[in-house]
């Protein structure tokens, strides 16, 4: 039996509490990935452990979590919404009292492990929930607060865990997990409701094996190629991206696949993961080698050495959601490339400080690189999840959550191993220890300043391809080389009857207009005449589907007026027509060429853009692709005109 969506059914403020909830199981999940990892030490001489022994408590921590991540999907939509957090949550406090009280490394492991499990399927749940309450139009804001968390987790994590371990023994870490995690459990179980249409999807074991081996084969390599046998991490990393490959194929022949795989598809979305990785690899890397650097070669205290980070840590807080309001504004064209560009300029700078003797102006200058980050991951992740349909967006979110698994093994083990390599150069060639351990940090700056270049060219890139892929069409444009050698301009093409709304129009009035008129879009002219929006059909369709699911088909209008289409009209009314309209507006100048025209259509995949006077910037005209058709037709026949009619 299958539950309401509850993107039609729950109010603002029920939408708010869940996506609080969301956020708090995105901070829990993410928290924990680094919580225990100060504790390794009183850990491993606690129970008589090496160092190789006592590092799959990080390790296992990650590969676990990561193999979980798929089946959080199959869950989220097989089981309702609240059981299926709350016993998730269980898992990881029932993990952390079986840590508390282990009597081996090996129940510790073991509870850690249980604890790994409940992240992988927590972190994209709540992430789904988000997806599903929040107002299209304050996604971005949305995804911002759980970026926010996601960053907090795992930064603040050091700062508690060391200011915890300077005054108590390192099971207080399991017990104080075991409390949080509780206080979520408890809040999700009040306010959360189910949040999606459910059914019987079944979980394909052999998918689950294939991706399992690879993600376990694909991590392990990364996190033991600086530590252990290159061969092995080689042999390793190979076996993982076969099984992985394995996996890709199953998913396109089975009728029910672990993941859906047409996210993949999609140039932005994919693009949006990238760049997420790359700030979430910032983070990682940085909270790692830092105190690393502090303890080793400045004779910090774990807990000074947290504290160090705390200014920029709680900063990012605050600048998530901003980011997040940011890009609903103005999109992430300007601020996810100037994102990167502060991380790899300031990241730089931090490792120049680390020569300097006072550790303040490497923590200052710290604060504006990792505020970055909340420019960067945020907003790269509603950029690649909003490219998506609804229907496959559950599994766009899978891939996203999974790829913070690998970002943070791949950030972790990338910077801990240039780290070490390089210190152990240093004192091969005479330096000090405080020298070679310089060298090592500033390597690893290099690192992450280096990848977050890469970031500003990818976010370059992205902007370029969402343009194309923007307002898709399934129709394909008709003899593009018959009319890209048509003389004129369009002006000689366009309609110049323009059917215009103004900024202050409800979205009613629109609708109203498009049916008195005949058409299936409009410009939206601000106050000034100036060209602020345009607004089509298909947007408010979308709208409806997002928040008012029955009355979403554009049938429904045909049909005698029902209760919720009722509900869908009184929205609409109150809802301004820039709520919903594209404000980055694909236009044409009025003296353009047709082969321009044609070009542009055809790139942007657009049934029609307005024509802009060349001189005031005045909206003129509109030029369609029936038009264009029309005129293709015109030339197809006079070169095929028989003889006889010549």
């Amino acid at each position: 039996m299958s539950s309401p969506s509850a993107r039609g059914a729950v109010s603002p403020r029920a939408a708010i509490g869940m996506i609080a909830v969301a956020a708090a199981a995105a901070f829990l999940a993410t928290f924990n990935e680094t919580f225990l990892n100060v504790a390794l030490t009183p850990i491993m001489h606690g129970f008589g452990v090496d160092v190789a022994t006592v590092q799959w408590l990080a390790t296992g921590y990650l590969l676990v979590a990561a193999v979980f991540v798929p089946v959080s999907n199959i869950l989220y939509r097989r089981f309702p919404t609240r059981g299926l957090f709350v016993a998730v949550v269980a898992l990881m406090v029932i993990g952390s009292v079986i840590g508390a009280l282990a009597p081996s490394f090996g129940v510790l492991l073991a509870g850690r492990l249980l604890q790994a499990i409940g992240t992988g399927l927590l972190t994209p749940i709540g992430m789904n929930i988000t997806l599903a309450v929040a107002p299209r139009e304050k996604l971005g804001t949305a995804m911002g607060v759980m970026a926010a968390m996601t960053t907090l987790g795992p930064s603040l994590a050091i700062v508690v865990s060391g200011a915890l371990l300077s005054i108590t023994p390192w099971t207080t870490l399991m017990w104080v997990f075991g409390a949080l995690a509780l206080a979520v459990l408890i809040a999700g179980a009040a306010l959360l409701r189910t949040v999606v249409d459910l059914g019987r999807p079944r979980l394909d074991l052999p998918s689950f094996a294939l991706v399992a081996v690879g993600l376990v084969g694909l991590l392990y390599g990364i996190s033991t190629v600086f530590g252990g046998s290159a061969l092995i991490a080689g042999l390793s990393a190979l076996v993982g991206v076969v099984a992985l490959g394995a996996f890709a194929l199953r998913q396109g022949r089975i009728a029910a696949p672990l993941l859906d795989l047409r996210p993949f598809r999609s140039a932005p979305f994919v693009l949006g993961v990238v760049m997420t990785m790359l700030g979430l690899l910032f983070v990682f890397a940085m909270n790692v080698v830092i105190p690393l650097f502090l303890q080793s070669a400045k004779g910090q205290s774990p807990l000074g050495a947290s504290l160090l980070l705390a200014p920029g840590i709680l900063a990012t807080v605050v600048l998530g959601p901003v980011a997040g309001r940011l890009f609903d504004r103005h999109g992430g064209r300007v601020m996810i490339p100037a994102g990167f560009a502060v991380m790899a300029v300031f990241a730089l700078l931090v490792g120049l400080a680390a020569g300097h003797e006072s550790v303040l102006l490497l923590a200052a200058l710290y604060v504006p690189a990792v505020l970055a980050t909340a420019l960067v991951v945020g907003p790269s992740q509603t950029f690649g999840l909003s490219h998506l349909e609804r229907e496959i967006s559950g599994h766009g979110v899978t891939v996203v959550s999974t790829s913070f698994q690998i970002a943070g093994c791949l950030g972790t083990s990338l910077a801990v191993g240039v780290y070490g390599a390089l210190t152990t150069l240093g004192l091969e060639g005479g330096q000090t220890a405080d020298q070679a351990a310089t060298t090592g940090f500033r390597g690893a700056a290099v690192l992450v300043a280096v990848a977050s270049l890469l970031g500003v060219v990818l976010a370059i890139a992205a902007t370029r391809t969402s343009r194309r892929a923007r307002a898709a069409s399934a129709a394909t444009t008709a003899d593009d080389s018959a009319a890209a050698r048509t003389e004129g301009t369009v002006a000689a093409l366009m309609k110049s009857e323009v059917f215009s709304l103004a900024a202050e129009d409800s979205v009613l009035d629109a609708l109203r207009m498009f049916t008195s008129r005949g058409i299936s879009g409009a410009p939206v002219l601000a106050a000034d005449g100036s060209l602020a929006g345009f607004l089509s059909d298909g947007d408010v369709m979308r709208y409806l589907s997002a928040e008012h699911p029955r009355s979403a088909s554009i049938h429904s209008f045909a049909l005698p007026e029902s209760d919720d289409l009722a509900k869908a009209f009184d929205d609409l009314v109150e809802l301004p027509v820039m709520r919903l309209a594209t404000r980055e507006v694909v236009t044409v100048r009025a003296d353009a060429s047709i082969a321009e025209t044609v070009s542009l259509l055809a790139d942007q995949h657009l049934k029609k853009v307005p024509v802009l006077d060349a001189a005031s910037g005045d909206v003129v005209g509109i030029v369609n692709r029936s038009a264009v058709n029309r005129l293709a037709l015109s030339h197809h026949l006079e070169r095929h005109r028989s003889p006889a009619t010549v």
